[in-house]
């Protein structure tokens, strides 16, 4: 799920960086340090959308950096037990196979695979039902519903499922059109 939260952080800004665009370069700062990465209390940083404030920058003593205090809008990406995704198919073994939704990585046990479809390995592993109408391979899209999460400080662990109505294959890219 998607939120638009509002965050804090103090940015150290090196003395260099002082003069008119000082606000320009703290943001871009802001922007590099925090879009792509992951809290646990939030989840993933996807985008920052608008700067709230800017504080009264404190000299840090010995160093001559300056500490802003940064008050900034942000879209954050963090998945919850129960939601429906699509996702893309990375890897396949014996064991299942893992997918990824945006930066959330997810497993999807062999138990929670639809008991017609079974693991056939080779060149290309992948799961097929009984009559080779539906294979999940890599690159495959599929749609699975997070059955558990787990929460790092920096990463969030999904387990999912594919047994269930209307989740499961969406595309193929094995498949002859």
């Amino acid at each position: 799920m998607f939120f638009h939260i509002i965050l804090e952080r103090n940015m150290q800004l090196h003395p260099r960086h002082f003069g008119r665009d000082l606000r320009d370069k703290l943001v871009a700062k802001l922007m590099k340090d925090v879009e792509g990465t992951c809290s646990g209390r939030h989840g993933f940083v996807v985008a920052i959308t608008g700067i709230e404030s800017v504080g009264k920058g404190l000299i840090r003593d010995g160093t001559g950096f300056v500490t802003f205090p940064v008050k900034y809008q942000c879209v954050v990406f963090r998945p919850f037990k129960g939601e429906i995704l699509e996702a893309v198919v990375t890897m396949v073994n014996k064991m299942g196979f893992f997918a990824e939704a945006g930066p959330v990585q997810i497993f999807v046990s062999n138990h929670l695979i639809p008991d017609d479809m079974e693991f056939q390995s080779g060149d290309v592993p992948n799961y097929t039902t009984s009559d080779g109408s539906v294979k999940i391979q890599k690159e495959s899209e599929v749609r699975l519903k997070i059955i558990g999460t787990r929460i790092d400080a920096t990463e969030i662990f999904c387990i999912g499922t594919i047994k269930d109505d209307f989740l499961g294959v969406i595309s193929d890219p094995g498949a002859t059109s």
